[in-house]
């Protein structure tokens, strides 16, 4: 693998990485904040951000050694509105800015793997903008978020709520691999 291909997907193996743990952390708080649903959906959406972690992690399965890795993290825990604004500000950081540009590079490298792995977790980092951001306005207007079941594609983390589909409309995979937040 290409150098700045590998070294773009640690960083992104480390900021999803920290994502997956600080929405758990951020799944406990809003628990304690009294949004059940918002602690579901932060759950739900930690495991898809582990689905985008192991991928880039197993398209470098041939990159060994130690690495500094440098990633946009947010910390700190505020309440379940901070928390959802924080989540939200991070994946459209990675919709608007990260992932294009590790895209364009993976792309002139012509490294399909990462361009693949790439592709999978923008597209479902779309979905968890928008899904934090109606989270946000029934907290912000004093309510917990309705929500129904979250499937996750233990593919490529596109998430959804309902149903799953027969198929993953972005990788493909079978209904069996999803799994449901309940």
């Amino acid at each position: 693998m290409h150098t700045m291909t590998a070294t773009n997907l640690r960083s992104a193996y480390g900021g999803e990485s920290m994502a997956h743990m600080r929405y758990l952390r951020w799944s406990d708080k809003a628990v304690e904040d009294g949004f059940a649903n918002v602690a579901r959906l932060f759950r739900a959406v930690s495991w898809a951000e582990q689905v985008h972690a192991t991928n880039h992690f197993n398209e470098m399965r041939n990159e060994g050694g130690d690495f500094v890795v440098t990633s946009m993290a947010g910390f700190g825990v505020g309440t379940t509105s901070e928390n959802l604004e924080g989540a939200i500000n991070g994946e459209l950081f990675e919709i608007n800015e990260m992932y294009p540009a590790y895209r364009a590079v993976a792309e002139l490298q012509g490294e399909k793997g990462a361009i693949r792995s790439i592709h999978y977790a923008i597209s479902a980092e779309k979905i968890h903008a928008a899904m934090y951001q109606e989270a946000k306005q029934a907290v912000d207007g004093g309510k917990d978020l309705e929500l129904g079941p979250v499937q996750v594609c233990g593919v490529c983390g596109y998430t959804a709520e309902g149903e799953a589909p027969e198929k993953c409309p972005v990788c493909g995979a079978p209904r069996s691999r999803f799994r449901v937040f309940a």
